[in-house]
């Protein structure tokens, strides 16, 4: 890629639409449009132009000497640095014809341009200034959201809400490192500039601001790509019947044969705007076949990644292996971290005496192993309804974990627990301004830059200025990475090839 190119591409999407948008950008770009573009059967003149105002007219031909039209169309033009890639850029309005676009292309690049590589235009911004990498990233978010949340964000990272909150982590490790650099200047007087007890509580800070970022992670990649819902419990509780319910398709295969799913089952669902990723797994109970072994190991580690447990009980077994199923689901989940929601199903096959006696009895059955799961993930039970985690304020244990008898093949039962899940994620919801991370790259490298770090807190005490420094610039160099103050073209390349053409 050369920047003294001129690039074009068709900037909607492919196929026949009524308008499509096709764009240029470089230093020719605005002498190319005015060569294929009249009004009233004149040229428009490059000086006659007026920057950010669209011209209506004609595309034509000039090769052929009736000079033909090719199609009616907007033309505006935008003067560099103040357009999205920073160059002198045009962009024209014409049909959606696959065939007119393809002919608008063609003679662009007869006159000079050559069709743009993916991701270029947004590239072309990055170096020339206009974005930094993750805003250039959150482009390509914003086209890819498909709901709110991941609207907001991709919104609020493009705005440049993320870069800040780098920009402000990196100018605190400048100041840092530049204290100790400073000392090795004057290394032979022995002379200490940073006292090591305040740069121990600047980097505490420090650490304690990546840590924020990171820990957002989870819920920013469970927007962007689906709020993980496991469906768990032992066989034939209907997992797969639940499953098949909520998606509205026969998705996993029900049987009563016991073992029937092997594996995880994998789908997005979206509900009132939110989308969620629900997964079928295989069923809890012991068995000595290997294949059906894996799947349920499979099925603790999909309990462990998920934000939402739907845990399944077969409503239709004695009370006290209705009991018993519920401890075992409540043992393999992080309920401080994780919602539970316990769901006794059949209950079209469950009378009424039974039914009464589950509701009545179920919290006072379940109490122990919930307390239990408190204490071992960090909590303590206060009373019969509080918990406390060490920093946090007291909750109501009843928060924690839900309960519902349904009907897997009843339409309002189902239509009903849709309803409770989203109305549990409702906290999942991310404001205007908040700032999430969602990308890989980027919660790679802040841990990458914690770790730095941490290995300057352990060695403050003990290690030379030097070798300090040398690991906040390690730190500094992963912070930097994400905005693209430092990179290299093989990340790039990377990274916009991920993008569509014409963006």
């Amino acid at each position: 890629m050369s920047k003294y190119d001129t690039i074009c591409a068709v900037a909607t999407a492919l196929g026949t639409s009524a308008i499509a948008v096709i764009r240029l950008s470089g230093p020719k770009s605005h002498w190319v449009a005015t060569n294929i573009f009249r009004r009233n059967g004149k040229l428009l003149e490059i000086n006659d132009i007026t920057i950010n105002k669209a011209y209506y007219g004609e595309i034509f031909d000039p090769m052929p000497d009736d000079k033909p039209m090719v199609d009616d169309a907007l033309v505006t033009f935008f003067k560099s640095p103040h357009s999205y890639t920073g160059e002198d850029s045009v962009e024209i309005s014409c049909h959606g014809s696959y065939f007119v676009q393809q002919k608008i292309l063609e003679l662009l690049c007869v006159r000079g341009c050559r069709l743009a590589e993916p991701g270029e235009f947004s590239k072309r911004a990055f170096i020339n200034g206009k974005i930094d990498l993750a805003q250039a990233e959150a482009v390509a978010d914003l086209i890819a959201s498909q709901n709110e949340a991941e609207h907001r964000i991709a919104v609020n990272q493009m705005k440049g809400g993320f870069s800040n909150e780098l920009k402000e982590l990196r100018t605190q490790l400048v100041d840092l490192t530049s204290l100790l650099e400073l000392e090795l200047d004057f290394s032979e007087e022995d002379l200490e500039f940073a006292d090591r007890s305040k740069l121990k509580g600047l980097l505490d800070t420090i650490l304690k601001h990546i840590g924020k970022l990171t820990d957002t992670f989870r819920l920013g990649n469970a927007i962007k790509h689906g709020i993980p819902v496991a469906i768990v419990g032992e066989t034939n509780t209907g997992k797969s019947t639940l499953l098949n319910a909520i998606l509205g398709e026969e998705r996993a295969i029900v049987s009563e044969i016991e073992g029937t799913t092997r594996d995880t089952i994998e789908e997005t669902f979206n509900i009132k705007g939110t989308l969620y990723r629900f997964i079928d797994t295989a069923g809890i109970r012991e068995t000595a076949e290997t294949i059906e072994k894996i799947g349920i190991e499979r099925t603790f580690q999909k309990i462990a990644e998920a934000d939402i447990v739907i845990g399944m009980i077969d409503g239709t077994k004695p009370l006290n292996q209705i009991f018993a199923s519920a401890r075992e689901i409540i043992s393999h989940v992080n309920i401080l971290k994780q919602k539970l929601l316990l769901i006794i199903n059949k209950s079209d096959l469950i009378d009424i005496p039974k039914y009464y006696s589950i509701i009545d009895d179920m919290q006072w059955e379940i109490k122990q192993t919930v307390e239990d799961n408190i204490e071992s993930h960090g909590g303590y039970m206060t009373d019969e309804y509080q918990y406390s985690v060490t920093g946090h304020d007291l909750h109501d244990i009843r928060n924690l974990m839900t309960y519902y008898i349904i009907s897997a093949k009843k339409t309002d039962d189902v239509e009903d627990l849709k309803r409770n899940i989203h109305y549990h994620t409702i906290a999942l919801k991310v404001g205007a301004n908040d700032i999430l991370v969602t990308n890989i790259r980027h919660y790679e490298a802040l841990t990458n830059a914690a770790k730095s770090l941490e290995k300057v807190m352990d060695g403050m005490d003990s290690l030379s200025a030097d070798l300090l420094a040398e690991d906040l610039r390690q730190a500094l160099y992963h912070i930097g990475s994400i905005t693209g103050e430092v990179t290299n073209s093989e990340v790039l390349n990377n990274i916009f090839g991920r993008f569509c053409v014409g963006k």
